[in-house]
């Protein structure tokens, strides 16, 4: 059986309802994980229809525990060093270790805005979050792995934008590129200590990220929020082999592969999931 069983996990960015985080915290946690979920924000609006009520991260720490498994909620802002400090040393306080990280925390910023158009603000803002956040994240939990002795997972989810240009796209796109080169170091480095460190590429997943850009787009033609959503989904499943977009279930399989031990010589990579978008 290669299950979770005796390891703890910490997921970020994960109380958004339909977002990653979410998911994968419940793969982790129904193959015996205990979980740790935090987010900047304890519970993040989803435009979703049926959604609305969601009860963020004290919502998600009972569907945790309903699976059988420990579960921690806490709201930290990944960006701000203090408060990763704070989060890690709170997470081993109440569950002992960790034994995995899966960092989901990041941002989109705005979408199709010319880099011309951009702000200095925008621009940080989004690096701050996406880059140096992923930074500070791994810096605390390799701190914690190394000094335990007993190895470790680092997994990182990037994008398939931190491979390929995107329009109007550009402090998104170097966020991204950037965690990937971050993950490419930090598992040279952290090898010898047994800690695996690896990046999912998500290409085209239904969440909650692009939220707000289909209620903009709905205001701007007249139509619903769905309407708008359906047709942006339509327009981009043309353009993916497999014909439809993914969903965070798929991506949750993969993250508990490359956190499991059926991944054990797998280090420095950087996996897509896109339905053939290569």
């Amino acid at each position: 059986m290669n299950n979770l069983e005796g390891k703890v996990a910490l997921v970020t960015g994960a109380a958004s309802k339909r977002g990653m985080g979410h998911a994968i915290a419940l793969r982790l946690a129904g193959e015996g994980a205990d979980v740790a979920v935090t987010d900047k924000f304890a519970a993040p609006r989803s435009l979703f229809p049926g959604d609305e009520g969601w009860g963020g991260l004290d919502e998600e720490a009972a569907e945790i525990k309903k699976l059988g498994r420990k579960a921690l909620a806490v709201v930290a802002d990944i960006a701000d060093g203090q408060e990763v400090d704070r989060l890690v040393a709170g997470v081993i306080d109440k569950l002992g270790k960790i034994d995995i990280l899966v960092h989901c925390a990041a941002i989109r910023g705005p979408v199709g805005k010319p880099a011309v158009e951009l702000s200095e603000a925008e621009w940080r803002v989004i690096l701050d979050v996406n880059t140096t956040g992923a930074f500070l994240i791994s810096k605390a939990m390799a701190k914690h792995m190394i000094a335990r002795g007993q190895g470790g997972r680092i997994l990182h989810i990037a994008s398939m934008a931190g491979t390929h240009g995107v329009n109007g796209s550009i402090a998104y796109c170097a966020s991204k590129y950037g965690v990937i080169g971050l993950v490419k170091t930090l598992a040279l480095e952290l090898g010898p200590h047994n800690i695996n460190v690896n990046a999912i590429n998500p290409g085209a997943i239904i969440t909650n990220l692009r939220d707000e850009t289909f209620q903009k787009r709905s205001r701007e033609q007249g139509v619903s929020w769905e309407e708008a959503q359906q047709a942006d989904y339509a327009m981009m499943s043309k353009m993916i082999p497999l014909g439809r977009l993914g969903k965070v279930e798929e991506v949750a399989d993969l993250a508990y592969f490359l956190v499991s031990d059926l991944s054990v010589y797998i280090t420095g990579e950087t996996v897509g999931i896109g339905g053939g978008i290569i």
